[in-house]
């Protein structure tokens, strides 16, 4: 018995050595993340994408959705770490030809043109991972949402993955809920985390291709808003697949809580999006932010800050690419 017992023990220090470990090495690389990261290297790295950024979506209001949804499919395959900015080479074939992203993500002009800028600024210093990060964030207050304080140190992949992509990792529209609960939970975010973030659709459009299956099958949708939608969306595959309509009836410009008040009246475009309200368990958190439009700005902001720190690359990991479409 004497002997079983030292054995018990010895193994339960060695699994807390581990535990110790793990909880140190996957804490590690979030932890070298700082928003004061460039203070010295690149004190201009802020004003310089806000620049960018700020003229783009003024320019055309869309791109801060686009900028925004960037940094979102690139944080949830491999981590935030650029990949979704590089081109095909001829030794791999990178993301953005990928089921979520072909002919759907968008804004790699102006991601071009603020590395551009700040290359000018500070050449090699500054990530593609970490231009994403700000530039979501000045989209969305832009657009009149919350400002939150970004974190930065990311590095930059050396390689990006078609089959990472299109693995699932990235929900698509006609997710359940619990398919959106455990696709953000394998990435570290929380069921709260999820129904906060879904909230980026208050601005942005979508594709009849990606919202016909709901407008004209889906029961739990206000009848009038399914015939406008239709209007601008025939029910035959082929026909008008491209046409866009707004993710927010209301206000698909504006960076507010109106998204959460259309899933409440049954208008929600994408069936994904009508699933956080259909009587499971993200109701109430729904019904709370479509009364609540500070509780919502805070969270997001929250919410953002997480998701940026999903698997960084820091430290001696990857490069600092000088062109955000190719490796250096």
């Amino acid at each position: 018995m004497a002997s079983s017992s030292s054995s018990s023990s010895s193994s339960s220090s060695s699994f807390a050595v581990i535990l110790v470990f793990l909880v140190v090495f996957t804490g590690s690389s979030c932890a070298q993340l700082k928003t004061n990261f460039y203070s010295r290297t690149c004190p201009k790295v802020f004003d310089t994408v806000k620049s960018v950024v700020k003229s783009a979506v003024m320019k055309e209001r869309r791109m801060g959705a686009s900028l925004l949804r960037l940094h979102f499919h690139d944080c949830f395959v491999n981590g935030c770490d650029g990949s979704v900015l590089l081109d095909d080479t001829s030794s791999f074939t990178g993301e953005k030809t990928a089921g979520p992203n072909q002919n759907s993500i968008r804004g790699f002009n102006v991601i071009d043109d603020i590395k551009s800028n700040v290359e000018k600024e500070c050449p090699g210093v500054v990530s593609c991972a970490d231009i994403l990060a700000i530039a979501a964030r000045d989209s969305v207050i832009t657009l009149g949402g919350p400002s939150w304080n970004v974190k930065l140190g990311r590095r930059d992949a050396k390689t990006a993955s078609l089959s990472a992509a299109n693995s699932g990792v990235i929900p698509p529209p006609t997710s359940t809920l619990s398919n959106l609960i455990s696709r953000f939970q394998a990435v570290g975010l929380s069921a709260k985390d999820m129904v906060v973030l879904s909230g980026s659709h208050t601005i942005g459009q979508a594709k009849c291709s990606v919202f016909r299956a709901r407008i004209y099958n889906d029961t739990n949708i206000e009848s009038s808003f399914a015939k406008t939608r239709q209007g601008s969306c025939p029910r035959t595959s082929g026909s008008g697949d491209n046409n866009l309509a707004p993710l927010d009836l209301k206000s698909p410009t504006v960076f507010d809580n109106s998204y959460y008040k259309n899933l409440v009246n049954k208008k929600g475009l994408l069936h994904s999006d009508q699933e956080l309200f259909n009587g499971g368990s993200a109701d109430s958190l729904v019904r709370t932010y479509s009364t609540n439009p500070g509780a919502f700005k805070s969270d997001f902001a929250d919410a953002m800050i997480k998701m940026g720190d999903i698997s960084p690359l820091t430290g001696s990991q990857g490069e600092i690419r000088k062109n955000c479409r190719r490796v250096n």
